[in-house]
């Protein structure tokens, strides 16, 4: 093989290694995009536990966190009356399924089960035998952040942000 051979493989090299960091660097981009919140940061103060989360480009609240000390993805749902993952991630999580009932969601009727998670947390804030739906429809590892998780936290909404406080009992 001649130096002229060598050089060409070691340029088609480069171009298949830039391309590659450009096409990390691009869906690195899109999921920060889709999930600003990756990282919540938090402050507690005066027995007040606040995480402040700002809304990705769809104007929806996408955050990091964690049920039973695993990581998911939560998508905060004021519409929702409890937290609810699907059937999938429920498995993965270790949830164990408890009594049958029906929901009815934007996409119709479906099938659940009653789950208790025994601790999530988004940045500081943490929760303990929070109820959960295991929804037999839902798609995705996505969590549904519902009022069985929010009933006690304070929320407000201005300018983009969502502010979430926890006050200690």
């Amino acid at each position: 093989m001649n130096s002229h051979s060598i050089g060409k493989i070691f340029l088609h090299l480069s171009w298949v290694l830039v391309l590659a960091g450009l096409v990390m660097l691009f869906n690195q981009l899109i999921s920060h995009k889709k999930n600003p919140n990756q990282n919540p940061g938090s402050q507690t103060q005066n027995g007040v536990t606040e995480v402040v989360l700002r809304r990705n480009s769809q104007h929806h609240y996408v955050a990091n966190g964690l049920i039973n000390g695993k990581p998911v993805t939560f998508l905060v749902d004021t519409g929702a009356t409890h937290v609810s993952l699907g059937a999938s991630l429920a498995q993965q999580l270790g949830l164990k399924r408890g009594y049958q009932g029906t929901a009815h969601t934007a996409n119709g009727t479906t099938t659940t089960y009653a789950t208790t998670l025994a601790a999530l947390s988004l940045g500081d804030i943490q929760l303990h035998n929070v109820r959960a739906s295991i929804t037999m429809g839902m798609q995705g590892n996505e969590v549904l952040l519902g009022m069985s998780a929010l009933k006690d936290i304070e929320l407000i909404h201005k300018n983009g942000e969502l502010t979430m406080r926890q006050y200690t009992r």
